[in-house]
């Protein structure tokens, strides 16, 4: 009985020797001097496992596409060339890692969203030190969870006549991961649309021709310590909930319409340690519900805040005013959840117990503020006598900028 146990154990080990063989991952080489000539080609052979090196070169392969657990990197930064008239790569497997590939001129159409890499019902997906140049979309991520983007480069828009999307692209998807990459160039920067549980971090959204970062319908994302800097208009956040936002940069985002950032039918969300500087308005706000904003820097904008009356509950404190042409407005009356300790650089009250706070209430919201907010015209006036009489009369008999709409504990000195 013994010697027929040892016998059946021997023929199990052996078996599973050689399954273990059979299965080895592989390394597959592409290249125009050995291994396979064509990325198509290794992409046939490769089994679930397999890691395909491709040597540099300029790959034009039409359609490439990836349905098996594999690896593919490149080495010296290959080219794979869509010839502006192929998606260069799809993606339609779980745990996949794409790095040190060059990704350029995709095709585009004005009703279908072909990009350079598209990943669609996938899970576990890497895409990491990559270059996308001239494409229509970059990298265009659909119905997958869990996927990472990080240390890429998107640029577009060098090709004459051709248009541009989205550089990042994220559809009905989760526990995203975008990191560490810069993109300029494209219609959005970075898109979400039915986007949750993701994170954007480390990002830089430079010079892209409508957002930067633009969010519709994503619920509990979290962005921070990204730079959005000189495009159409900062970051939209849109009928989305529980957005948190840390630690960005909105600057020079400059225009007839543009804004750092965008809050129009969105709840509960934080805005904290952010700087905005040198936008048109740095933040305006429209049907925006019980939003938190502190901590945050607004300085030398047009409008810091611009709060319309469709927002309620927000919560508005400890964040330093410096500079800004118009710290706040507003379009009627505005009902505020709390809107104390801020610093003002244009309050001129004072502080006789030297607790650090005023001991008057400050009024940030002038006459004149209110006027454009319904005469845009009226900017022509700007300082003029006639603005700085009106404004100070309302300032000592207030009666026409909104009651609630008042710091009743400015401080004295800038915080942070």
């Amino acid at each position: 009985m013994g010697r027929l146990f040892s016998t059946a154990s021997l023929i199990i080990i052996f078996l599973v020797l050689c399954f273990t063989e059979d299965v080895k991952a592989r390394k597959l080489i592409v290249s125009s001097q050995s291994g396979f000539k064509s990325i198509t080609k290794a992409l046939q052979e490769a089994q679930d496992g397999d890691t395909i090196l491709i040597k540099t070169g300029v790959y034009r392969e039409g359609n490439l596409k990836i349905n098996k657990k594999i690896v593919l990197i490149g080495e010296s930064l290959p080219v794979i060339d869509g010839e502006n008239k192929y998606e260069n790569l799809l993606i339609e497997s779980d745990a996949v890692l794409i790095d040190g590939i060059l990704f350029k001129n995709s095709g585009s159409s004005s009703y279908m969203d072909v990009a350079a890499l598209k990943i669609q019902n996938s899970k576990n997906v890497i895409v990491r030190n990559c270059r996308f140049q001239d494409n229509f979309f970059g990298i265009h991520c659909m119905n997958s969870s869990f996927c990472t983007f990080e240390n890429n480069q998107l640029q577009s828009g060098n090709i004459k006549g051709k248009p541009a999307a989205n550089g990042i692209h994220c559809w009905k998807s989760n526990h995203l991961k975008i990191a560490n990459n810069h993109v300029s160039g494209h219609r959005d920067g970075i898109y979400f649309e039915f986007v949750t549980k993701s994170k954007i971090e480390n990002n830089q959204s430079i010079g892209n021709k409508r957002y930067g970062l633009h969010f519709m319908f994503s619920h509990d994302d979290i962005y921070n310590h990204n730079i959005i800097k000189k495009n159409g208009a900062g970051v939209a956040v849109m009928y989305s909930k529980r957005v948190k936002m840390y630690n960005n940069t909105f600057a020079e985002n400059w225009g007839n319409a543009a804004y750092g950032l965008l809050l129009k039918e969105i709840m509960d969300s934080h805005i904290e340690n952010n700087i905005f500087q040198n936008n048109t308005i740095a933040v305006f706000a429209e049907g925006a519900n019980r939003i938190k904003m502190i901590k945050n820097r607004f300085e030398k904008n047009g409008w810091a805040l611009q709060i319309q009356t469709s927002c309620s509950d927000a919560y508005i404190s400890l964040n330093n005013f410096i500079g800004n042409t118009f710290d706040v407005a507003t379009n009627g009356n505005l009902v505020m959840k709390y809107f104390d300790e801020n610093y003002w650089d244009k309050y001129e009250g004072y502080d006789l117990d030297r607790d650090g706070y005023g001991d008057i209430p400050h009024r940030p919201a002038t006459f004149y503020s209110m006027i454009i907010q319904r005469n845009p015209g009226a900017l022509m006036l700007f300082r003029s006598f006639f603005v700085k009489l009106m404004d100070k009369a309302e300032t000592m008999f207030p009666n026409l900028t909104p009651e609630s709409l008042k710091d009743n504990k400015p401080r004295m000195g800038k915080i942070g």
